[in-house]
């Protein structure tokens, strides 16, 4: 009787339907657990660089610093990304750069700049969610249709004995019900990733917004492009070395 309950013999007589369940079990639990291991360190490590660059931003005395600090070490995190489509923005509005995409005022023109960076990054952050939604929600009822056709040919197999004893149905009904305990055990860490990277991604994308405000600001008005007490002559120059750096930086 305890070889008859074990997962071993399960295996062995399990037919094509039942192993084709567990090969489907497989693939979504593979996967869950590439993408569970993969985003959480791309979101560990955005975290960190993120915090790195906002620090080093907002200690910056002007944006010509954050400009030296992009060009030496590139884009490596949504904030710094985003920083990097508003002096592209002013790059292309300076020198002239029209089509469709640049019609409007230049603040018109910088505000779609930072919404395409924001929209970018938010397909980035969400890259693997809908595999680890289906795979939360489809998981139980794929380990519940296993354990249907068990409990069928648990069935059977008393119809063809005539008799319904304990005995007879322990077996086949157990290993039917080990179907859904693997569902379960693919579905759970699905869902509980998946929230929690929703969770991360709808506070990031907040904190996104949110500077994106005050970036707009100070590309707009320049207020951190000079020290205070600047005129607006000094601003004038500053920015126009800012997009001189800028221009530079994307012709090499």
């Amino acid at each position: 009787m305890e070889n008859s309950l074990g997962f071993a013999h399960f295996l062995a007589h399990a037919d094509g339907v039942a192993r084709f369940i567990l090969v489907v079990l497989a693939i979504m639990s593979v996967g869950s657990w590439y993408l569970i291991v993969t985003n959480g360190a791309r979101l560990w490590q955005a975290q960190k660089k993120s915090a790195a660059f906002l620090a080093a931003f907002w200690q910056a005395p002007s944006l010509d610093a954050v400009a030296r600090r992009l060009r030496e070490e590139g884009t490596a995190d949504a904030f710094s990304h985003l920083v990097h489509h508003g002096f592209t923005a002013i790059e292309q509005h300076h020198h002239g750069e029209r089509g469709l995409i640049d019609a409007g005022t230049p603040d018109e023109f910088l505000t779609r700049a930072l919404k395409r960076a924001i929209a970018q990054d938010r397909s980035r952050m969400e890259y693997g969610q809908t595999f680890l939604a289906t795979v939360a929600s489809s998981a139980p009822f794929v380990g519940l249709f296993g354990t249907v056709w068990g409990i069928y040919h648990a069935l059977i197999a008393i119809g063809m004995s005539g008799q319904g004893t304990l005995d007879k149905v322990a077996g086949p009904v157990g290993e039917a019900l080990i179907m859904t305990a693997l569902g379960l055990a693919v579905a759970i860490p699905a869902a509980i990733a998946y929230n929690a990277f929703a969770r991360a991604n709808r506070n990031t994308l907040a904190e996104l917004n949110s500077f994106a405000h005050d970036l707009f600001t100070f590309f707009a008005t320049g207020c951190k492009t000079a020290p205070q007490g600047t005129n607006g002559a000094d601003v004038a120059a500053t920015s126009e070395r800012i997009i001189a750096r800028v221009a530079a930086r994307a012709a090499a």
